[in-house]
Order: structure tokens, then C-alpha cells, then sequence
């Protein structure tokens, strides 16, 4: 009994720390920027939340950088998952020539930093006539080498050889082999992966900052819009982060829950 109440006041402990730069972000945003002044600030939250969240959207275009970010977000995690579970998958259980040195060039990859591709990546935007458009942000990272790496060494222990050869020996395609027999298998990783890639494209702000324009940005490329004068008002700051931290925290209860399920479905089978 100790030793449970030592192991759960950890967890306590650990979720409060991770959850209160939220609830002071949403502290700061539902008052003015002069409770950071106080010497003893208030722990209750204050009734100008909805103002500030209203100048946010007054102040630059936050509905239209919302729905960009959903659309790329969105559309950068689903083709992330299906292509590096394809990938994973091929690279784990198929035989073909040059895998081996073919998976290796995929993972060396993922040494070289993104910013030594910035300028030429944008020379090929603007010669395709994408650069303010949003298939600049899309394409570009429509597949990752890491989650090639992970869904491949996920796959080499989730799904055994027998499994595959006997779907094969029952007249399964190798389409309908990853659709049925796979998938399923991987769908905690594939989990992590869609949480991980949705989390790392909503919060990307280098890429865009350099080939969107200030009329179609994203969710990052508006907050910073927000602080850029010479006075910054953190009350308004803090109520746009607040509203962009949202949609990342829907992502994470739907796809934690797929993750416990996966887990969970494993451990009952085994």
C-alpha cells in the first residue's frame, strides 16, 4: 500500500508539473499583462479570457491560420502513417534487392539538419509555383525518415514471418497482406507516430514563417504576428496559445486512447 501511494503521488506529482504552463498560460490570458508585475499573483483565473480571445481574432487572421494548420497538420499526419507503415512494412517483411542498404540511406538521412535544405527547398517551391500556397508546407513532408525507422523496427517484432505467409498462402495480395495482417498489428505505433508527426506540424514555424505570407499563415507563423510589435502584450500572447493548444490536446485523448487499446488488445492475445 506505501509503495502505491509513493508510485501514484509521482504520476500526481508529474501531471501537475506538465499540465501547469498550461493552466498559467490560460491564468495570464483570462486577465491583463499586469498579473505578471504582481508580487503575488492570483491562482484564479480572471474573466477576460473571451475578450482577449476576440482581439486575438481581431488582430490578425487566427480563423484562417486554425484552418491551415488543421488542413497541413491533418493532411501531413495521415500521409506520414500511411507511407511509413507501408515503408515499415516492406522494409521489415519483404525481400527485395538493396533493402538493407536502401533502409540504411533512409535513417543517414535523418543526419542531415533541415536547415541546410531551406534555400533550395524554396527554389523548387517557387519554380513549381507553390511558394504562399499550402502544398509548399505539405509535400515537402508528406513522408519522414523517422517514421520509416520507427514503424520498420516496430513491425520486425509486432508482425512474425508466419503470420504474412500464412495470409499469402490463403490468397491474400500483399495489399490486402498490410491492410488486414499489419495494420492492425502496428496500430499502437502508428498511433504514436500520427500523435507525434501532428504535434511536430502544428508546431513547426521555420518552414512556413519562410514560405507563407502574412495573409495565409499558420497557427505559429500568426502567434508570432502577436508579439512582434514593440510592446508585447502577453495577456493576448498567451490567449492565442492558448486557443492553438487546444486542437493538439483533442489529437492527444483520440490517439492516447488508441495507443492504450493497441496495448491492451496485445496483451490480452499474448
Amino acid at each position: 500500500m506505501r509503495r502505491r501511494v509513493w508510485v501514484y503521488g509521482m504520476l500526481t506529482a508529474f501531471v501537475l508539473g506538465s499540465a501547469f504552463p498550461f493552466y498559467w498560460s490560460f491564468l495570464v490570458a483570462s486577465r491583463d499583462s499586469s498579473m505578471l508585475t504582481e508580487t503575488a499573483p492570483s491562482l484564479l483565473p480572471g474573466g477576460n479570457f473571451l475578450a482577449n480571445a476576440q482581439r486575438v481574432f481581431d488582430t490578425v487572421p487566427f480563423w484562417k491560420a486554425l484552418g491551415n494548420s488543421v488542413i497541413v497538420a491533418g493532411t501531413v499526419t495521415l500521409t506520414t502513417v500511411l507511407f511509413s507503415s507501408l515503408a515499415g512494412f516492406a522494409f521489415a517483411k519483404l525481400r527485395f534487392r538493396g533493402r538493407d542498404p536502401l533502409f540504411v540511406f533512409v535513417v543517414a538521412t535523418l543526419a542531415v539538419p533541415t536547415q541546410l535544405g531551406v534555400i533550395p527547398l524554396y527554389l523548387a517551391m517557387a519554380e513549381f509555383g507553390w511558394a504562399n500556397g499550402l502544398q509548399a508546407v505539405i509535400v515537402p513532408n508528406l513522408v519522414t525518415a523517422l517514421g520509416v525507422f520507427w514503424m520498420r523496427q516496430y513491425t520486425v517484432d509486432a508482425l512474425p514471418f508466419e503470420l504474412v505467409e500464412a495470409a499469402r498462402m490463403d490468397g491474400c495480395s500483399m495489399i490486402r497482406v498490410f491492410w488486414h495482417v499489419c495494420l492492425p498489428a502496428v496500430r499502437p505505433a502508428a498511433a504514436f507516430l500520427g500523435m507525434f508527426t501532428f504535434m511536430t506540424s502544428w508546431n513547426d514555424f521555420l518552414w512556413p514563417l519562410i514560405v507563407l505570407n502574412a495573409e495565409n499563415p499558420t497557427v505559429q507563423v500568426a502567434l508570432e504576428k502577436l508579439q512582434s510589435g514593440y510592446y508585447v502584450d502577453y495577456s493576448l500572447v498567451l490567449a492565442g496559445t492558448t486557443l492553438a493548444t487546444v486542437p493538439i490536446l483533442i489529437v492527444f485523448v483520440v490517439l492516447g486512447r488508441q495507443i492504450v487499446a493497441g496495448i491492451m488488445q496485445g496483451a490480452v492475445k499474448g
